[in-house]
């Protein structure tokens, strides 16, 4: 006899990995008309005394125009988003967004800022979204695999193998935002590898999984910064975490990308685990 208790089937996600696309391209006609253009910058950082936090009609734009793109599809989801917070955070779908990750970038009109959009079910990022709408980009991960779309194109990708660190090409946002122990563990990084390069944000993710970069190394990420790069990075055979190897959670926080599982140790050894509290 058997005993087993019968398992719910799981849900087709297949539509909500078209519709996630379909937001992206919702993000890009608002934000494209305002890149290298007159995008009202704003200093958030100003406002509360803290340091240079700069934000545009854009961001806050495109957060908004998704919103209305969710509500008036999947009305019961929630989202958490950068610009305008959370709502319905607890619900079984939810959409993390980050309408411009690079606004740095963005503002300085250089073409690596990206359009961020991942979907949690059951607390777990299911489907991710990289989009870079100037280029005509969108990095897609889910059931159906990790694909990089165009217009002419329908790529599958997949990482790269890493024989040695000695020959990893990596990348950071800026070295510049590591400090004390985590700024010694960067630097023990990048004296390991061949070649590091500035200012990507989370373009470089996507690179890691199309086989360009070897990791990533950030710190101090909000869950909109990364939820994103979890299902893309997975489905191309990279893995992320945090420095110490633990998973990701939902919280952001210190993060590694690795695209060749076998180097996942001798980055984590080098960069060590800094005090969560420095």
């Amino acid at each position: 006899m058997n005993s087993a208790l019968p398992t719910s089937p799981q849900p087709d996600l297949s539509p909500f990995e078209a519709f996630a696309v379909t937001l992206a391209k919702v993000a890009g006609e608002v934000i494209l008309p305002l890149f290298r253009a007159d995008h009202g910058l704003i200093d958030k950082g100003a406002q509360t005394g803290k340091a240079f936090d700069p934000v545009t009609h854009a961001d806050r734009n495109a957060e908004a125009a998704i919103r209305r793109a969710i509500a008036a599809a999947y009305p019961e989801h929630g989202v958490i988003g950068e610009e305008y917070g959370e709502d319905r955070p607890d619900a079984e779908f939810v959409w993390v967004l980050d309408p411009i990750d690079g606004t740095r970038a963005f503002i300085s009109g250089f073409p690596v800022w990206t359009t961020l959009i991942a979907l949690r079910q059951a607390g777990k990022p299911t489907v991710g979204i990289i989009a870079q709408p100037f280029l005509d980009e969108i990095f897609l991960g889910g059931p159906s695999g990790a694909r990089r779309l165009t217009p002419t194109s329908d790529e599958r990708l997949r990482t790269r193998p890493t024989p040695d660190l000695s020959v990893a090409i990596g990348a950071t946002t800026d070295p510049y935002l590591f400090k004390g122990a985590r700024q010694a563990g960067f630097e023990r990084v990048r004296a390991a590898t061949r070649l590091v390069r500035y200012g990507a944000d989370a373009y470089a993710y996507a690179m890691v999984a199309m086989g360009r970069l070897d990791y990533v190394v950030e710190a101090g990420l909000k869950a909109w910064d990364v939820e994103s790069a979890v299902p893309i990075l997975e489905q191309a055979g990279g893995s992320i975490c945090h420095w110490n190897g633990a998973p990701l959670g939902q919280a952001g926080g210190d993060l590694l990308i690795v695209g060749d599982a076998a180097r996942l140790n001798d980055l984590i050894t080098r960069l060590g685990a800094p005090d969560p509290h420095e």
